[in-house]
Formats: structure tokens, sequence, C-alpha cells
């Protein structure tokens, strides 16, 4: 899975959106003899469709939205901040994207865009190497060349994983690689890369031959973030609370049934896929389904949300320089009601 999160101050396009209306009713669904109109729900992913989205298709393809009255329709970003900025406008109900952006737009733009759920609990952002560059931990960094895909995030992650490792951070230099993370890798333009995801790029080179080594960030004094987060406006959790718990019920019941039957969960995927833009490996999604369920499960229900993982992420991007202000935590995440 790509990474596309860029610079905060994009995320201002935001503010200048106006919302589409509210949602049309168009399908109907039978209940009681008679027929409801479905409400149309849209929810933008952060990428193409791969092994985390599984439970929105899943759901979908058994009915799961249509019996809370949702006709779902799922779309694609064109550009990285489109599910934050399209969702903060009105312009879709919901969008798939990272807390730490959700932090940044928040607290430094004044976007009124809130977390509804908790989608992979844990960063699936890895430092990798190959296997063969005998890179034991991030303090071998020093003297190396580590790509990156310019975003200032992953800067601060590879300097606070040297550091904590007893290196310095000064002594690695930095490349910026766009999102040719696993390129730059075997073709040994960068002795690492940062940015690339435990569940997505590392089983990928495994899959074409290529061993790996990578460091999981929260070993070395990066805090453990959510990765992926649902979030809608203000404005739609305002005034129409009730729909995006009935949202959240039927995605609960889609990855519910993605767990218990993951096999079923990945030919539904594979079903869906963008092979145009975006085309699936099946070997590679398996893997990539067994990695994420247990970063997906929370005993307090799919996408519950703690406020520790909020507070921690934002204080250490206050002291990296991520963000300048402090963020008002009670803004930036609900849960849904038991």
């Amino acid at each position: 899975m790509k990474k596309w999160m860029k610079p905060a101050a994009v995320m201002m396009a935001a503010m200048m959106l106006t919302a589409c209306g509210g949602n049309t009713e168009e399908e109907t669904k039978t209940s009681g003899g008679g027929e409801e109109k479905l409400k149309d729900v849209s929810i933008m992913l952060d990428w193409y469709p791969n092994a985390v989205h599984s439970f929105l298709y899943v759901a979908d393809e058994k009915g799961y939205f249509k019996e809370e009255g949702i006709d779902l329709d799922i779309q694609f970003p064109a550009n990285p901040t489109d599910p934050i900025t399209l969702a903060a406008s009105g312009q879709v109900t919901l969008g798939i994207t990272y807390q730490p952006d959700v932090i940044v737009a928040r607290t430094e733009q004044g976007v009124g865009v809130k977390s509804v759920g908790a989608i992979v609990r844990e960063p699936l952002n890895r430092v990798v190497s190959l296997e063969e560059s005998n890179i034991k931990s991030p303090k071998d960094l020093e003297g190396k060349t580590v790509g990156y895909t310019g975003i200032p995030l992953n800067e601060s992650i590879v300097q606070t994983m040297v550091k904590e490792d007893g290196g310095d951070p000064s002594k690695v230099e930095l490349i910026d690689i766009g999102f040719e993370l696993n390129s730059t890798l075997i073709s040994k333009k960068a002795d690492a890369v940062v940015g690339a995801y435990i569940n997505h790029e590392v089983p990928l080179l495994e899959f074409e031959g290529y061993p790996t080594a990578n460091f999981d960030l929260t070993e070395y004094g990066v805090p453990s973030f959510y990765e992926l987060i649902a979030v809608t406006s203000d404005k739609t959790w305002e005034e129409e609370p009730e729909l995006i718990e009935a949202f959240w019920r039927a995605a609960e019941k889609g990855f519910d049934d993605m767990k218990a039957n993951p096999d079923e969960a990945l030919k539904i995927l594979m079903d869906n896929q963008e092979k145009e833009n975006f085309p699936l490996e099946e070997k590679v999604e398996r893997e990539s389904m067994k990695i994420l369920l247990p970063m997906m499960t929370s005993d307090k229900g799919f996408g519950y949300q703690e406020e520790k993982p909020w507070v921690d992420t934002a204080n250490w991007m206050k002291e990296s320089g991520l963000i300048k202000k402090d963020p008002n935590v009670e803004e930036l995440f609900v849960n849904m009601p038991e």
C-alpha cells in the first residue's frame, strides 16, 4: 500500500471547499412489507483496494449496508489529501486516512474533521532494507542512504529511531525517492527506505525473491499511532450521527466476517480490485490479510479508539517539530455508542 501523505498546507483546500448537499435517497429496501429509501453514503479510500479494505467489500457484497438503510459508494482518491479535504467539506461522507495527518490538519490548519473509527491500530510503516545489506538496527543507518517519500513525518521517524538506538541522525543521508520504494532497494539507489509497509511492500519484496530486514518504529521511540482511521466532518457528525453509526455497524459485520473467513474475504477483494490502476497479487494479499487481522482487532469492538495513542502521537509530533500547537484531543476523535 502506498502512503501518500503530503505537507499539511495542502489541506487548507478543505477550508475553501463547499459541501455538495446532503445525502440523496435513490434506491429502496423492503421493510415490514413496505419500501424504505436508502441513503447514499460515500467513502473515499486512502488508496486503491487492497487487503485492508476487504471488510468494506465484504459488508457491501453481503448486503450489510443495505440492511442499515445505506447505499454505499466506494471512491478512490485523485490526490493524496482527498480523503481528508473531501470528507471535511462534505463532498464525501467518510474518508480513510492516517492519524498523524488528522492531527496536523485539525491542529495546524483548523480543518473540521474528526476520526470516527480506528481501522489499523498500530503503524504499518517500517524502515526496510535488503537482508544482504546487513543493517541490523537503526544505528547501522549511520553513513547510509535512506530513501523516503518526501514526507516530513518519515524524516522524523528515521531521526527518532536512530537517536533512540544510540546513533547520530545527522550521519544518515535522507533522499526523496517519491513512491519508488521497492525499486529503490532492488536497484540499490538507497541502503534502506522508510514508508514501506509491513503488509504490502515487505511481502511483495519477499514474493519477488528479495528477503528483507525491517524495523518496527514503536521499538525505537516512535509512539504506536493508528495507521488508518475513518474520518468525517464535524458538520456530518453533528447533523447525522445515526448515519455514521449505521455505517459502522455494517462495517463491523464485514470485519467480523473477514476475520472469521479470510479466504472468502480475499475472494471478494480480488473480484473488486482495480486491475488497471493497482492489480493485486493474490499471494501477497493473502499474507497481507494475515498480518492485518490482529492489527485491526480490538477487544472493545472494531474501530474503538483510545485517548492514549492520540495524546502520545501528538506529543511526539510536537517534540519533532511536525506541529507547533497543542491539539484539543477531545476534538480529534469520537467513539461509536455501544
